[in-house]
């Protein structure tokens, strides 16, 4: 009787301890989210306005399609990009993201419409240098992805309870 209230109490401490483990790896992972999303807004305002700049002399009348399709995504990406810059540093102070649908669907909207721009403003300078960034993005995705995969293994390894 006295060994299975000893083996009760040793499971019950090493749940706890594997909970408050996976408490403090979530917040870790959260805040680095936060911190990536930033440098995501921050680089595609930049490359945008970089983009968009030759295009503020020109008439409208003058661009080609995929300058338009580039200037229009643009003006709409920028100031959401914006707006979730200002927003991300709340939810940086308050150490946790926002859970609101709108602001899941706004940040989905702006990286698809930066992208959007991105390619286009390229597509404009050179067909194959848009053809070359659509490449690229599914290339460098799947470098993200499976680096990101196996340093979370290797630390799952390193670090479990």
């Amino acid at each position: 009787m006295d060994e299975n209230i000893t083996n009760e109490a040793a499971w019950k401490r090493k749940a706890a301890a594997q909970v408050e483990w996976w408490r403090k790896r979530a917040a870790g992972l959260q805040e680095e989210s936060l911190r990536q999303n930033n440098l995501m807004y921050g680089g595609l305002i930049a490359i945008g306005i970089v983009l968009v700049q030759p295009f503020l002399t020109s008439g409208a009348a003058s661009l080609d399609l995929s300058a338009q399709i580039c200037v229009i995504a643009f003006s709409l990406a920028i100031p959401l990009l914006s707006a979730l810059i200002v927003l991300n540093r709340q939810e940086t102070l308050r150490r946790r993201e926002s859970r609101s649908v709108f602001v899941q669907i706004a940040k989905q909207v702006s990286l698809g419409l930066g992208y959007i721009g991105v390619v286009a403003g390229f597509w404009h300078i050179m067909p194959i240098a848009g053809i070359a960034i659509l490449v690229g993005t599914i290339v460098g995705l799947a470098v993200q992805s499976v680096g990101y995969v196996r340093v979370e293994e290797d630390d799952d390894a390193q670090t479990a309870p």
